[in-house]
């Protein structure tokens, strides 16, 4: 579960969620947003990562604007309780390969439009 801060933008990583009633994680004075993966573009910009498999791989690319103050900030492939990601600055290329595992799930992060998701078929 992945949670964001309205204020600053600051993400955390949820590993266990607490069942406490009341209890949340809080950033900036005000409690974190839980966020849900989109998985449809419905504009121009891309977001939902698309992938090519290559043999025992998979290359993962997001076709986006790589700029300043746009652009992906990280793609994570998940699969059998494990998780790798690969991070990116404003000037690389959203690209990233994997080891192929049908069912698993591919995420990225867009730092204006959050988090989009997409299963390995």
């Amino acid at each position: 579960m992945l949670k964001r801060c309205n204020k600053c933008g600051a993400l955390v990583k949820v590993l266990k969620n607490c069942n406490c009633e009341n209890c949340k994680i809080s950033c900036c004075g005000n409690f974190l947003e839980d966020i849900t993966p989109n998985s449809v573009d419905a504009s121009f910009e891309k977001h939902v990562p698309e992938y090519e498999i290559d043999g025992e791989n998979i290359k993962v690319k997001v076709n986006h604007v790589m700029e300043d103050d746009h652009y992906i900030m990280w793609i994570s492939y998940v699969y059998d309780n494990k998780e790798q990601i690969v991070y990116f600055a404003s000037n690389d290329e959203p690209v990233a390969t994997f080891k192929y595992v049908k069912g698993a799930i591919i995420y990225s992060y867009c730092n204006k439009h959050s988090l989009w998701s997409k299963e390995v078929m």
